[in-house]
């Protein structure tokens, strides 16, 4: 492992919050399980709590643990992740209902980024997965666009930039545009 890396998630298994790269863009991270670490994140990204945060996960068994997949869903995810889409799915127990807003769904995100699935990994839980700025600002694609305050950064340069494209797999309709969109959308117009 990485001395980055190591650093990372040392940092959040003390609620702290990192700021990590993706296929994407920047991702603001804490532990998805911290209470008090999803807390500093809302504070620092001033977001209001009844918007829910998506979450990154290393592999389909850490989603299967925190979300109910069903074969539709199943075939969608073994499709498109790890990539940039992110699949919202009913959440378990598990996840803090502050994370999905309430809905009793949750986002997830597994990223195509060996960095990003190795802390995941590592941490043995998923971390948040929400752009590294202020609510409404522009997602960073670079360590000058990133305006929140972190306890820790791994810095890879520039990144794509394309956010990725949302997917509510409950009722099988893209709710953000994003990156691969022309390959998301013929597969649920095939799934119908």
């Amino acid at each position: 492992m990485n001395p980055e890396t190591e650093e990372a998630v040392c940092v959040l298994r003390h609620d702290g919050l990192i700021v990590y790269p993706t296929e994407t863009v920047y991702g603001l991270g804490c532990d998805a399980f911290s209470d008090e670490a999803i807390h500093r994140l809302y504070m620092v990204k001033n977001r209001p709590l009844s918007k829910p945060v998506s979450i990154a996960v290393s592999d389909i068994e850490m989603l299967h643990a925190v979300a109910r997949v069903g074969e539709r869903e199943e075939k969608f995810i073994r499709r498109f992740l790890p990539g940039p889409v992110t699949v919202i799915l009913p959440a378990k127990k598990c996840i803090p209902s502050v994370l999905t807003g309430g809905t009793g769904l949750i986002g997830i995100r597994m990223p195509d980024n060996a960095i990003a699935r190795e802390i995941i990994d590592t941490l043995g839980s998923p971390v948040t997965s929400t752009s590294a700025n202020i609510s409404g600002d522009v997602s960073p694609v670079d360590k000058s666009q990133v305006n929140v305050f972190y306890d820790y950064m791994i810095d890879s340069g520039t990144l794509p930039g394309t956010p990725s494209t949302v997917v509510d797999l409950v009722n099988m309709e893209i709710i953000r545009v994003g990156a691969m969109i022309e390959e998301v959308a013929s597969f649920i117009a095939e799934m119908e």
